[in-house]
């Protein structure tokens, strides 16, 4: 029976499991994180006052089972239209806060935070936690690591760049410091980071030249005010290309938005579904067309990076870096515009890395995850975007057997389940794996 669970990671994923086990009655739980702050993780730990959620407050409790609870939250504390409102991440990471802090004070004997930074995972019967400082014994881990920083562009040696020049730490205190009116900032991505980023550099002050690259040079679309309309009573194909002209067909009925939003009740099992040749294909060709439409901004976030844009401090290009060269007066970046056939040469003052969250294994500098994957307790998911686990959250081992021992959760599991970055999503998956937890008895799959 497990009675003891060691849950690694204490942003949203690892708050929520801590405290759903709490909800569940479930087994106590140790509660373990290395940063000085618990209960936020990076999307929230290291927010602008500037940034907002990029989902209506009606949308963000907690709880699956309690879905005006944020709302109700923000209603005590004066905030008139919460449902609709589109709130500051900094209080977002307040609400998780006051939940965790509660649940700590509540419950002295079934929930206990550790400051520490889980150094290895053991196993025999159950799962010893080697610490820096010291170990637990629990009978069950789960990995809640939340995103992991993104990789360098290629070509780029951080090693050969000065650390004032270069910032592979999009949230990084330092990215806006130091930067004067004449100065020009590369952002290599275009995606919501990049979003972050900009605002950031304009609530600072920052009067140069901002210049963001990617691919595609594709940038998120914005939320509109809500309709209603009939929603799809039946889950689409999962082929990538029918998949496509069903979306298109449904966006000419009823608009673009509401034809991606009536995909959220279809889409974890329309991955679950696919094969693994398809779930390539729509990486490949789909997902930056469907990163964009379907994470999108606050109408005020887009209105304020359109101004930027209007007033041409914001280039946005299409196109892929070719190399970097450190000068006294910058770094020379060589990149090609798509569509181009030669080469160009841009001296930036900085630039930002952006690209997003690294989720392959094999590439990972996070030390846990590595010895983890070198002994074969866990291996990368088929598409490299994270660590691969059953639809119950077990982790995978070499072998291809669950872990009876050791789950994982949040953004690390999107191999399995495609949609789960957001919090309507990984609140249902805490719950899920908390309940399973709560009602467990050793279940299934080979061990470790």
């Amino acid at each position: 029976m497990i009675e003891h669970v060691a849950i690694i990671g204490a942003g949203f994923s690892g708050t929520l499991q801590a405290i759903n086990l709490l909800r569940h009655e479930g087994p106590r739980a140790t509660l373990i994180e290395r940063a000085p702050v618990a209960g936020l993780g990076l999307a929230y730990g290291a927010a602008h006052p500037s940034h907002v959620l990029n989902v209506r407050a009606a949308n963000m409790s907690a709880f699956p089972d309690d879905p005006s609870h944020f709302v109700r939250w923000l209603e005590a504390r004066g905030v008139e239209n919460a449902a609709t409102a589109f709130i500051p991440r900094v209080t977002y990471g307040e609400y998780l806060r006051e939940l965790l802090d509660a649940a700590l004070l509540d419950h002295p004997d079934r929930l206990t935070l550790v400051r520490d930074e889980v150094e290895d995972l053991e196993f025999t019967d159950g799962v010893t936690v080697r610490l820096k400082g010291r170990t637990i014994e629990a009978d069950a881990a789960v990995l809640a690591v939340g995103n992991l920083p993104p990789h360098d562009p290629p070509g780029l040696d951080p090693e050969v760049l000065s650390d004032s020049r270069y910032k592979g730490d999009p949230w990084h205190a330092s990215v806006p410091e130091g930067l004067g009116p004449d100065d020009t900032v590369l952002v290599i991505g275009t995606g919501l980071t990049m979003i972050d980023v900009v605002l950031l550099l304009d609530a600072r002050g920052f009067q140069g030249k901002i210049v963001a690259l990617s691919r595609r040079g594709l940038l998120p679309r914005s939320h509109a005010p809500g309709s209603d309309w009939r929603k799809l009573a039946e889950r689409p194909a999962t082929t990538a290309s029918q998949l496509l002209r069903a979306v298109r067909a449904r966006a000419e009925a009823i608009g673009w938005r509401n034809a991606v939003d009536e995909l959220r009740p279809f889409t974890q099992a329309m991955w679950g579904n696919a094969s693994d040749a398809e779930r390539g294909r729509f990486l490949r060709h789909l997902r930056p067309w469907w990163d964009v439409h379907r994470h999108r901004l606050a109408p005020e976030v887009y209105a304020r990076l359109m101004a930027v844009i209007e007033r041409g401090q914001l280039e946005v290009i299409a196109g892929k870096t070719l190399g970097f060269e450190e000068k006294p007066e910058g770094i020379e970046v060589k990149l090609r515009r798509r569509g181009a056939n030669a080469a160009e040469t841009m001296l930036v003052q900085r630039i930002v890395n952006c690209t997003g969250p690294l989720g392959d294994l094999n590439r990972t500098d996070e030390p846990l995850l590595q010895k983890l994957a070198a002994r074969g307790v866990i291996r990368p998911d088929a598409a490299h975007l994270g660590i691969d686990v059953d639809n119950q959250g077990q982790t995978i081992n070499a072998k291809g057997g669950p872990n009876r021992t050791l789950y994982a959760l949040g953004p690390m599991t999107r191999g399995a389940f495609w949609e789960i970055v957001a919090v309507p999503d990984i609140r249902t998956q805490t719950w899920s794996v908390a309940r399973r937890l709560s009602n467990a008895h050793w279940v299934g799959g080979e061990g470790l």
